[in-house]
């Protein structure tokens, strides 16, 4: 283990996270709260603790896979202790858990969150809570390799264990390069759905803090009905723009490179199948329930948008609807979207290559002696992907089972803890009954919260990334 190159990245991640305090102190700055100090105390912390863990560089830089999950899994745990303090300091949020909760939802862009009322909040602690949506989105890692090369081709470990989906490829040789492309896309889109909220009648408060929580599928809001007192302008942009960064951003560098047969893959068409068949059959079974087809299209399309994308925003209560639109929710966050993409859940590559092999097994079964390969877009895939699938599956079901059973110590109703759990590791926001979407999670214990903590940073780096914490033989020397 190479403990000083761990010290070193570490230093790094806190140098970055005084960067992006920045943001937050000059929306302080702008509407001179009184947060600013507590902010700038942060970055002070940050900047100073960073510094010194990158003042010598280690001379043995190389990084193998095992030291690529711990940089990632403490790298996360660092940034949410460091950045959970402006929340704590200022006593916006009274207990350092609750903050602890609200900062790594924002970074895992879970958000769930235990304030019952945000239009209090300080706009400065408003923004870092978008922001760090923005940051967790494409991973701060990834955004730290584009400006910083940390140990030459090594890097890919690293883009590896934080990237979601069961396999990740560079988009050109470097992997340097791939990082800035991704962030460039990523601050594109950005980009063009703040502008095209200004036009829809946002301020530039809101409207930047709704381009982030977007982008990085989070679903922070800057108000308690979240996007619901929009115009349906503003609530048809963000459902364009949740589905938009629910699509792997390689997609977008095929189609710029010309290559559209490529970009428009199996797994984008099986999420586009998914997204908008949902879509119909929730918009029949809520249609009864608004005034014209357009309003449930409208509402059953955000809906369906915000949670297979795992952004978790809302427009109407959809946990007063009827069953069958609810379980299909829920049967949503388990899904999520396409790896690769800033959405989470457990993602549609992996059903697409599941039911695949599944088929392929049945037609073994059917005719022994055939030799059959599980393809996918002409391709077979590799053995080691499909076996990682199925082994992401099964530790996916234990660690759920596990959270679940913990979560139920507090005797809440069984769909309140069940979906508390799913919401929390699918990294999707809301779930049902005391969960649901005008709710909040502040009525659990800190037990319990660090529970759903442990899952909202497991279900964003893909769970092993937490779990080789865990493991001893991951601290041995060799």
């Amino acid at each position: 283990m190479n403990y000083r190159m761990i010290r070193y990245v570490l230093g790094w991640i806190l140098i970055f996270e005084a960067i992006f305090l920045l943001l937050p102190a000059l929306t302080a700055v702008i509407y001179r709260e009184k947060e600013l100090l507590h902010i700038l105390i942060t970055c002070g912390i940050c900047a100073i603790l960073g510094g010194l863990l990158v003042l010598f560089k280690p001379k043995n830089t190389l990084l193998f896979s095992r030291e690529g999950f711990v940089i990632v899994s403490l790298s996360w745990i660092t940034l949410s202790i460091f950045g959970a303090l402006p929340l704590y300091l200022s006593g916006s949020v009274s207990s350092y858990v609750d903050a602890l909760f609200e900062t790594v939802s924002g970074f895992t862009t879970t958000g769930a969150t235990i304030l019952s009322d945000v239009e209090i909040l300080p706009r400065s602690l408003l923004m870092w809570r978008s922001f760090t949506h923005w940051v967790g989105g494409m991973g701060v890692l990834v955004f730290i390799m584009a400006f910083l090369p940390l140990s030459g081709s090594y890097n890919m470990l690293i883009m590896k264990a934080e990237s979601p989906g069961p396999s990740v490829s560079k988009l050109v040789p470097r992997v340097r390069t791939t990082a800035l492309i991704l962030y460039t896309l990523y601050f594109a889109f950005t980009i063009l759905q703040f502008v095209l909220l200004l036009f829809g009648g946002m301020n530039v408060f809101e409207a930047l803090n709704t381009a982030f929580a977007t982008a990085g599928t989070g679903g922070f809001g800057v108000k308690n009905d979240s996007i619901g007192s929009y115009s349906p302008y503003i609530q048809v942009v963000v459902t364009v723009f949740m589905l938009l960064f629910s699509i792997n951003f390689s997609s977008y560098y095929l189609i710029l490179n010309k290559k559209f047969k490529d970009a428009f893959n199996t797994e984008v068409r099986w999420f586009l199948y998914i997204a908008f068949g949902a879509i119909a059959i929730i918009t029949l079974n809520i249609s009864h329930l608004f005034d014209s087809v357009w309003e449930a299209v409208r509402h059953a399309a955000f809906t369906v948008a915000s949670i297979i994308s795992t952004t978790g925003f809302m427009t109407v209560d959809f946990d007063l609807w009827p069953n069958l639109s609810r379980a299909l929710i829920v049967m949503l966050m388990f899904i999520g979207a396409c790896a690769g993409s800033t959405g989470g859940g457990i993602k549609v590559s992996r059903y697409m290559i599941l039911i695949k092999d599944i088929i392929k097994e049945f037609r073994i079964m059917l005719h022994p002696k055939q030799i059959k390969k599980t393809i996918v877009d002409k391709r077979p895939v590799a053995n080691e992907v499909i076996r990682s699938i199925y082994v992401y599956f099964g530790t996916f079901i234990i660690v759920f089972a596990l959270s679940f059973l913990l979560i139920c110590i507090e005797n809440h109703d069984i769909t309140t803890a069940f979906t508390a759990v799913a919401a929390t590791i699918n990294n999707v926001g809301p779930g049902l009954n005391l969960v649901g979407p005008t709710q909040n999670f502040i009525f659990f214990s800190d037990f319990s919260k660090i529970v759903l903590i442990f899952d909202m940073l497991a279900g964003r780096l893909e769970l092993f990334p937490m779990l080789l914490l865990f493991n001893p033989a991951t601290w041995r020397k060799k």
